[in-house]
């Protein structure tokens, strides 16, 4: 990492301020080149952190720009390198010009995520901090924001550091008494951790177990909207968006394909699926929607079914219930409780709402049902498992943990115990990034945007 990096940090249209980033050792001579603070005095005397307002000049001692500077050295900088940021007008074509006149001088673009992978090789952030700032960036959600805040302060390395010390407090223990026999050390007794050993096996399988609700919301809970042919079911999704996003009409099959959106509701986001109705039809493209239909039924994590509330039960209904009743989660929405005629509820375990796309009754409840099935762990934000690697980590760990202890109980030697427990310290090292392959953190950083 001897070479010096530039890139755009902000969007590519335009706005009030465009950031440019630098980091690497070039990066504070070329601020004394380009930049021209009006104090008179060269950015490699500023202090760090501390915005300067200048000119900005190309090689050819053209100004470009009047703007803000501030610099960092290492390796108390984000990168653990000397670093660079300016804080031009945000006209994409004068960002590019700065940018061309830094490749020009030495620099070259960074990489997606480079700055901040910089900072993991540099040991400014652990891998599970490294991982919260795309996870930060990427949030649709407060809670998913929140938690991802709080494992970019370090609510999961120290979790993990915790556990891993007591395992290394054993294993040390372990090792002195059998490396240095002759020595005053107190005897190596296996059952006097076993409370230590078990409460740090309880602790992972905590953590491994949040990671349901964690995925979610990451990627966003499948919610499929399925009932017969003008159930209401458009009309749902159009007044949870909020704008007229499918077509409505009296027309019963006037949608049929799926129509896909995804909806902040409540702290959750829902990918939304309306669906064609349900029901037996001779017409081939209204039999192609119905088994897009049934499959999204099938794939989804959260099920509403929409039932007419203003007409009488139908015979598709009772089959209908009994295919949503199998989801993971679902719910059955009687919509249209705006009109006079009403109908009883079905009889189904489901919770039942009624709701009105006109006139917005309803909706409210609706929400809080979708909310209630949802909970968040209890556990503190930023301790929420949110990805598949993550995941596979804790998971060798509590395999190795429950191998030790299982070890211990059938009265296995300590040597066995021990190297148990040192796995589940090998996985744990992989999970904060103290021990993992060079491709496994190329394809972490791939997934940042370029500038951080």
């Amino acid at each position: 990492m001897s070479d010096t990096i530039a890139a755009i940090a902000t969007g590519a249209q335009v706005a009030a301020i465009g950031i440019i980033r630098l980091s690497g050792p070039e990066s504070i001579p070329l601020m004394d080149r380009l930049f021209k603070p009006m104090n008179g005095r060269p950015m490699s005397q500023a202090r760090d952190r501390t915005l300067v307002y200048g000119r900005l000049y190309n090689a050819a001692g053209e100004l470009l720009d009047i703007c803000l500077c501030t610099i960092s050295h290492g390796p108390g900088s984000y990168t653990g390198e000397d670093t660079a940021e300016l804080q031009c007008h945000g006209s994409p074509v004068v960002l590019r010009a700065v940018l061309d006149e830094l490749f020009q001088l030495g620099a070259r673009h960074a990489w997606p995520g480079e700055f901040t992978k910089r900072a993991f090789l540099n040991g400014r952030m652990e891998l599970t901090a490294a991982e919260a700032v795309a996870d930060l960036i990427d949030a649709e959600s407060i809670d998913y924001a929140k938690n991802a805040a709080g494992q970019l302060s370090g609510a999961v390395s120290r979790r993990i550091d915790g556990i891993y010390s007591a395992l290394t407090d054993i294993s040390s223990h372990y090792h002195a008494v059998l490396d240095y026999p002759d020595e005053d050390i107190e005897d190596f007794r296996l059952e006097s951790y076993r409370e230590q050993l078990g409460k740090a096996l309880a602790q992972l399988r905590q953590l491994l177990d949040s990671f349901g609700r964690g995925k979610l919301m990451r990627a966003g809970i499948p919610a499929a909207i399925v009932g017969r042919p003008n159930a209401g079911k458009s009309s749902l999704l159009n007044a949870l968006l909020g704008y007229d996003r499918a077509i409505v009409t009296d027309v019963p099959g006037t949608t049929r394909d799926t129509i896909e959106e995804k909806l902040s509701l409540g702290g959750l986001t829902l990918k939304l699926c309306d669906t064609a109705g349900i029901h037996d039809t001779d017409d081939r493209v209204e039999q192609l929607g119905v088994e897009r239909s049934r499959r999204a039924m099938d794939q989804a994590e959260l099920v509403l079914v929409v039932l007419d509330g203003s007409r009488q039960s139908a015979a598709e209904e009772a089959a209908l219930l009994s295919a949503a009743e199998k989801a993971p989660h679902a719910l059955v929405v009687m919509s249209k409780s705006d009109l006079a005629q009403r109908r009883e509820p079905p009889e189904t375990k489901l919770p039942v709402v009624a709701v009105s796309a006109v006139s917005g009754e309803g909706l409210r409840e609706l929400e809080e049902t979708i909310q209630a099935m949802f909970p968040l762990p209890a556990v503190p934000a930023g301790e929420i498992l949110t990805n598949a690697r993550q995941a596979e980590a804790v998971a060798r760990a509590v395999e190795s943990m429950e191998a030790a202890l299982e070890a211990m109980n059938t009265g296995a030697t300590p040597d066995i115990v021990l190297t148990e427990t040192e796995g589940a310290m090998a996985a744990l090292g992989e999970l904060t990034g103290r021990s993992i392959r060079e491709d496994v953190t190329n394809r972490i950083f791939q997934r940042f945007c370029v500038g951080k």
